[in-house]
């Protein structure tokens, strides 16, 4: 049995406060300016300001949008960083998603979660009503109750930078430490905290969780290349790598055979695991330009993915080994990321797009409808269903979770 390193951490109430953390060396320099000074102490105690230059530019009330949900910033100074920024790195045009009406009656809300600066990403709602994130940044777990307003942070190891969460069925929060090669597990009740180290150096990122039916929990660490199996009551890990060379495993599903389903963001295919042996069958789509982030599994056993580097979305039969693709509604640089399956019907985003768009294709008609995000400058990284059948999405850019509501 593989004993875990168990820790307890207080948890954090409620509170606005700054995530600061030293990045790697950032060669960028901003334009010259007054401000100059104050922008690049504000913004590379957290990231690099090549996150300011390489980007496409917003309008005033975006980069608004952006530093409130990073720093607590008092007037004037907001509005004179707001102006610099806004002069110096101008909303782009060229990057509008092609929104698609339809009689489909969607609502789209959003909350801004306390820790500033803190990214979240990959929110769940629980059976409960709660809706839990990891906030990457802050190397922290938060729950939100929607009806209550009730919300709490749990800090882990400031290293651990969770990238994504999962539930198990007794109310334990795992999480990805893709920032010190450790699986972790939160007790909310005690606040006590399971650290489960991977036993290969190698194993370097774990990304994206999924417990299986039997109650394994599988787990891919994209970077390395490998997919991971977690024993909860053992707490052994066993870790495969997978045949293709940076194939880089991203997400992960399981159809109602048993069998895994692993997407390659490195390269154009499929895995499908065996949770027997681990053993893995491979399949590639005929376009090499394909790279797929995220999959989804109907009620038919019919995998669905994004083909993030053609704009895509797709669809793999397991039983024949046919694909079928469809171009997504804004184009080759749309980038679709995240993806899920309500009731048969088939739900995504366009990231590349600003605002990013949710988008909503039904397979029996083969059409699309889609919508812009209220808060839509960051990017939809991962999207679950919740147990009342609505979908739970993020934008980490903009330090916000939200729910797509669909209807009755």
């Amino acid at each position: 049995m593989r004993k875990p390193i168990v820790i307890s951490i207080g948890m954090l109430i409620f509170g606005i406060s700054v995530f600061t953390q030293a990045q790697t060396n950032n060669s960028s320099q901003l334009p010259e300016g007054d401000i100059k000074p104050m922008v690049q102490g504000l913004c590379s105690g957290c990231h690099g300001v090549n996150l300011i230059t390489r980007s496409t530019g917003y309008s005033p009330n975006d980069w608004r949008m952006l530093i409130t949900g990073m720093v607590d910033l008092p007037e004037p100074d907001l509005s004179r960083v707001v102006n610099y920024l806004s002069e110096h790195f101008p909303y782009t045009p060229g990057r509008e998603p092609t929104i698609v009406g339809g009689d489909y009656p969607l609502k789209i809300v959003e909350w801004r979660v306390p820790t500033l600066g803190q990214r979240p990403r990959d929110p769940f709602m629980d059976e409960a009503g709660n809706i839990w994130w990891a906030g990457m940044w802050a190397s922290l777990i938060g729950r939100f109750n929607p009806e209550t307003g009730a919300v709490q942070e749990w800090q882990l190891d400031p290293s651990a930078r969770p990238h994504s969460i999962i539930a198990d069925q007794g109310g334990n929060i795992w999480y990805m430490g893709n920032g010190n090669g450790t699986v972790g597990m939160l007790d909310p009740d005690s606040g006590e905290i399971s650290v489960y180290p991977m036993p290969d150096p190698a194993a370097r990122d774990p990304h994206t969780p999924y417990f299986a039916d039997d109650g394994q929990l599988w787990f891919t660490l994209q970077h390395s290349n490998m997919v991971g199996q977690l024993n909860p009551q053992t707490g052994d890990i066993d870790l495969i790598t997978l045949p293709t060379e940076r194939a880089r495993p991203y997400g992960i599903k399981q159809d109602s055979t048993g069998m895994i389903w692993v997407a390659y963001n490195g390269a154009n295919g499929l895995a499908q695991i065996s949770p027997d042996d681990m053993s893995v069958t491979e399949f590639k789509t005929s376009t090499p330009e394909t790279h797929i982030r995220r999959l989804a599994i109907d009620s038919n056993d019919i995998v669905w993915y994004v083909d993030s580097g053609r704009g895509y979305i797709g669809r793999l039969n397991p039983a024949s080994g046919e694909f079928r693709e469809w171009p997504t509604p804004s184009g080759p640089t749309s980038h679709p990321y995240a993806m899920e399956v309500v009731e048969d019907v088939v739900w995504f985003n366009e990231s590349g797009m600003r605002p990013d768009a949710l988008v909503r294709f039904d397979p029996e008609t083969e059409t699309f409808q889609s919508w812009a995000l209220p808060s839509g400058i960051g990017i939809i990284r991962h999207m679950r269903v919740t147990p009342d059948g609505d979908i739970a999405i993020h934008q980490s850019s903009t330090n916000t979770i939200g729910l797509a509501i669909l209807p009755d």
